[in-house]
């Protein structure tokens, strides 16, 4: 019965019943409920909701005023691209440093409501607000060595070991930059990380050598703002042997290792092979000397401002509840930060990174890091040579902020190569054999169309021809009346066509 009604009756027994609906009782709604479901076939609920529509006024809610209007959002995206475009947690808390450096060193002048609001966002609505923007922007492991006897007198320490060390306990690690391929020369890196703090130093390498290593230390142990108490390494050759560990004895220098096929075990370094080599330098393949210094140049504006302005988050404990592990991470911080609320430091090494930080700008080091990065990929990629915006001056670079999003990737580093146009053929051309006798059809009538000639093939040769292949007779066609039609413009022509060049300035033609 509910089937043959109409929805004129229908819509006539919601008037109806809906008077009734809203001032009757609770069992006389109940039954009228069952009586209108069962004459008009609606579901329940939605016949609840048909027949209150007469005591529910449809009000347009009041929103108010937006608390993030256009001018945050701006200036949200000019901060998050001088963060080098972290996540809303880490820019949460980096958000107070860079506003500060960044109006310090005159890139932005932020008016105080607008400064107010955006540094009392949440970390979750700055990832809200930067959600649209984020949407247009998109290792071999080696075999180590057998033991011998140096590797003997090396102590294990397992990811578990390390415990709350103070600030000096560093994890050492190379990422090779060979493009994939370990044939050849090809640059490295000695990544430094101290457990405590986070704070990374990397070095460049031209090889892999143990007297290089004990250098690369040396001047790790000048550029971190702390002594250097102890380092763990995997069980590479360059590092298990007897200069880095004489170098480690005469240092008072604590020398350990981790176990084999247990890249765990350094899970410090290897988040930052990740976040800031390759986040930095990619994957392609650096080879040479002069990649080396460039390389070199490159980690120098890196360091500052990885360890100044970068949260990284740390982990705390992990809970484990059957097969599930729940980990637990502290407030994201920047290494330096950490550093200076580490009991363990002095005053005097406060007031050294304080003042050091006092003098960063940190567009003008991202600004440094994009032209190093651009050297890099020329050295790597020579084809992205061209690829991507150009090289800009500081005032460009900060003017350009607000909408480097729309480029999408802007890291020349990782900028892919300009795939070159196909000019093979993928599958056989249908009309190769049958093409003369189209030519011969379309010279009897050059107004005839493509579809009319794909029909006459269909006919004259039948499960030959199908219809998806009408697009590509059409195109075949359109190609010829274009060669057609140039030959008879130019017929009349004795001599070759050259192009006319445009005269100089001031000389009438």
């Amino acid at each position: 019965m509910a089937r043959n009604i109409s929805m004129y009756t229908r819509k006539e027994l919601v008037e109806v019943l809906g008077k009734r609906y809203v001032g009757a009782c609770k069992k006389e709604k109940t039954r009228i409920l069952d009586e209108f479901t069962s004459v008009a076939g609606y579901h329940r609920k939605h016949a609840v909701r048909l027949l209150r529509c007469g005591e529910v006024s449809v009000r347009r809610k009041d929103y108010g005023r937006r608390i993030y209007d256009e001018a945050v959002r701006e200036a949200l995206v000019v901060a998050w691209e001088a963060s080098d475009r972290i996540c809303g947690k880490r820019l949460k808390v980096a958000l107070p440093i860079l506003v500060a450096a960044m109006e310090r060193h005159g890139h932005v002048d932020l008016d105080p409501e607008v400064r107010s609001r955006l540094l009392s966002a949440s970390a979750a609505t700055l990832d809200r607000l930067l959600a649209p923007i984020r949407s247009q922007a998109t290792s071999r492991r080696g075999k180590p060595r057998s033991a011998n006897k140096v590797s003997r007198k090396i102590r294990v320490r397992t990811y578990a070991d390390w415990g709350d060390p103070e600030p000096g306990y560093l994890e050492i690690d190379f990422v090779e930059h060979n493009g994939g391929s370990t044939s050849g020369a090809f640059l490295r890196t000695l990544v430094a990380t101290d457990v405590c703090t986070g704070w990374t130093e990397c070095v460049s390498m031209v090889a892999k050598d143990q007297h290089l290593v004990v250098e690369a230390l040396e001047i790790v142990g000048r550029q971190v703002p702390f002594a250097v108490l102890g380092i763990d390494s995997d069980n590479e050759g360059a590092f298990i042997n007897d200069t880095l560990l004489d170098w480690c004895e005469r240092r008072h220098v604590e020398f350990t290792r981790s176990r084999a096929y247990r890249k765990n075990d350094q899970a410090w370094v290897e988040q930052k092979n990740g976040a800031v080599v390759r986040g930095h330098v990619g994957h392609g393949r650096l080879c040479g000397v002069v990649a080396g210094r460039a390389l070199a140049h490159l980690y120098q504006a890196v360091r500052l401002y990885v360890n100044h302005f970068q949260p990284s988050f740390k982990l705390v404990g992990k809970e484990i509840n059957g097969s599930k592990v729940k980990r637990l991470y502290d407030q994201p911080a920047t290494p330096c930060e950490r550093v200076l609320r580490h009991p363990a430091m002095t005053e005097a090494v406060r007031e050294r990174l304080r003042e050091a930080q006092q003098t960063l700008d940190p567009v003008a080091l991202l600004h440094s890091i994009r032209e190093q990065q651009a050297a890099l990929s020329r050295l790597a990629c020579p084809e992205n040579a061209g690829n991507g915006p150009g090289r800009k001056s500081l005032e460009q670079f900060t003017a350009q902020l607000g909408e480097l999003w729309r480029l999408g990737e802007v890291r020349p580093t990782h900028r892919k190569a300009p795939s070159k146009p196909r000019w093979w053929r993928t599958r056989k051309d249908p009309f190769e054999s049958v093409w003369h006798e189209v030519l011969l059809w379309f010279q009897d009538d050059p107004d005839t169309t493509a579809k009319a000639l794909f029909e006459r093939l269909q006919g004259q040769y039948p499960d030959r021809f199908v219809p998806g292949q009408l697009r590509t007779l059409q195109r075949r066609l359109r190609d010829w009346r274009q060669v057609v039609a140039r030959e008879l413009v130019y017929a009349g022509l004795t001599e070759p066509v050259t192009p006319i060049k445009a005269a100089p300035a001031g000389v009438e033609v």
